[in-house]
């Protein structure tokens, strides 16, 4: 999806954790660990004024019983997940990665996510926006038709 595709609240909001993101690869390069960027990103987001919750666990629901944890690395502002990586290369795991960081997106019905591998040279290389096509966030004229499924709830956060 491109970016006209998500309101402009979450699409600025995702511009600044963008912003954010490029100071603290500025500063640290590549070659960390991810939590390392993980923890300066929440600096670099609360020094900016953006609340952030870092390493919260989600359980999806599955019809009458909830599965176990998954953990998210940053929710900012409760509108935007934010994954952080330092791999050296993309390969069909980072692929799987993708979809399952969409499943995250809809379980907790937020609309944007952001994927940032801060292990390359620059980076807009590392940079994967994700977005839920059936948030109702997104442009009421590029949104699909709500479904049943997609009305109902997702997922609750531990």
């Amino acid at each position: 999806m491109r970016h006209a595709d998500v309101a402009p609240d979450v699409d600025a909001l995702s511009r600044e954790v963008i912003g954010a993101a490029i100071e603290v690869h500025t500063q640290l390069g590549p070659g960390l660990l991810e939590r390392m960027y993980e923890e300066a990103l929440a600096y670099e987001l609360a020094a900016i004024g953006l609340s952030c919750e870092s390493q919260v666990q989600i359980r999806v629901p599955y019809k009458s019983v909830m599965l176990s944890a998954q953990r998210l690395d940053l929710i900012v502002e409760n509108t935007l997940i934010v994954e952080v990586k330092a791999v050296s290369r993309t390969t069909e795991i980072d692929a799987a990665q993708v979809l399952s960081y969409l499943s995250y997106l809809r379980c907790t019905g937020k609309p944007l996510g952001l994927l940032l591998n801060f292990h390359v040279m620059q980076l807009r290389d590392g940079i994967r926006r994700v977005v839920n096509s059936k948030h109702p966030a997104l442009r009421p004229s590029h949104s699909p038709r709500p479904s049943r499924s997609t009305q109902s709830s997702y997922g609750e956060r531990l």
